[in-house]
C-alpha cells in the first residue's frame, strides 16, 4: 500500500476522514475536489506529482500500460516496491474535471472485491491523475478479442469472470450504501487481477440515483455506443436497466470472442466458436 502523506486540505475535528469544505490552493497550484456546499467526507490520499514522476520514470513509454478515453495509463513503482496503475488525464480527453471529481468521490465510498480500488490522486494546473491498484492482466478486452490470448480463457474462467462482473453490478445497484449507475460498462472497463478476477473500473461517468429511485434523465448522453441501451442513446433515460443492457453486451462478447461492432473477428478468428469447446 502507498504510505499516506499529510493531507493538503483542512480536517474537521472528530472525523477520521477528510472534510473538504471549500476550494483550496495546494502549493499555489492544485485545487481539491469539492465545492463549498458539499459535506462529504472522503479518505483518499493526495500524492504529490514529484512522487508520481519518480515512480513512472517521468511517464516513460516503457511503463505505459494502455490508452483509454480518460487518457494513458502507466505502471508506477512506489516506495516498498508497491505497483500502482497511474491514470493520467489527457489534454485531448473528452472527460474533464467534473468526471475526475466524480470518479474520486464515488469510488472512495465503494468497497467490493469486484470493483477496482482507488489508491490516491493528484491534481494541479497541468495534471489530473488517478492512482489505482495495479491489475497485471490489464483489461478484459485484451484477452477476449485477441487471437491467441483468448485461448487462456476456458469456459470455466469465462463463467467466473461473468459472475464477478454481475456481482460488482449488483453491489452498485442494490448492496452499496449508494445506488450507482455506471453508464459506461464495457470490456475495456473491466480489469483483471493476477488471478483473472474481474474488477469494474472507470467511474467518471457514473451517477448516484437518489433515494429509492432506479432511473434518471440527462440531456447529455455520454458513454460508448454499442454498449448503450436504446432508451439512453435516443432519449437520455438511464437506469439500472441500462447497466444490465451493457452487461448483456459484455456477456455476449465474452462468450463469442467478437466485438459488438466492426469486423475484427475476421482478422483474429472466431475465438468463441471455432477454437473453444463446450464440455
Amino acid at each position: 500500500m502507498l504510505t499516506r502523506p499529510t493531507y493538503i486540505y483542512g480536517r474537521r475535528k472528530g472525523n477520521q476522514g477528510t472534510q473538504i469544505s471549500h476550494w483550496h490552493k495546494v502549493e499555489g497550484k492544485a485545487k481539491v475536489l469539492m465545492n463549498e456546499n458539499n459535506d462529504e467526507v472522503i479518505d483518499v490520499p493526495y500524492i504529490h506529482l514529484e512522487t508520481i514522476l519518480a515512480a513512472t520514470d517521468n511517464f516513460s513509454n516503457a511503463n505505459k500500460l494502455g490508452q483509454g478515453g480518460f487518457g494513458p495509463v502507466y505502471k508506477g513503482i512506489f516506495p516498498g516496491q508497491t505497483e500502482i496503475a497511474v491514470k493520467r488525464l489527457s489534454t485531448h480527453s473528452g472527460q474533464g474535471i467534473d468526471e475526475f471529481k466524480n470518479e474520486v468521490t464515488l469510488i472512495a465510498k465503494l468497497q467490493h472485491r469486484n470493483l477496482v480500488r482507488l489508491s490516491g490522486y493528484c491534481i494541479n494546473t497541468t495534471e489530473q491523475i488517478l492512482l489505482y491498484e495495479y491489475m497485471p492482466n490489464k483489461s478484459l478486452d485484451t484477452f477476449i478479442f485477441h487471437g491467441e490470448r483468448c485461448q487462456l480463457l476456458d469456459w470455466e474462467k469465462r463463467y467466473d469472470i461473468i459472475l464477478g462482473i454481475a456481482r460488482g453490478i449488483a453491489y452498485l445497484h442494490h448492496d452499496s450504501r449508494l445506488r450507482i449507475i455506471h453508464r459506461d460498462l464495457k470490456a475495456s472497463n473491466v480489469l483483471l487481477d493476477e488471478e483473472m478476477n474481474p474488477k469494474i473500473s472507470d467511474f467518471g461517468l457514473a451517477r448516484i440515483v437518489e433515494g429509492k429511485g432506479t432511473e434518471a434523465n440527462t440531456k447529455k448522453v455520454v458513454g460508448t455506443y454499442g454498449y448503450m441501451s436504446p432508451e439512453y442513446a435516443l432519449d437520455g433515460l438511464f437506469s439500472i436497466k441500462s447497466d444490465v443492457f451493457s452487461f448483456g453486451v459484455v456477456l455476449l462478447e465474452i462468450v463469442s470472442g467478437r466485438r459488438n461492432t466492426g469486423t475484427c473477428w475476421a482478422m483474429h478468428g472466431n475465438c468463441g466458436q471455432k477454437k473453444l469447446k463446450y464440455n
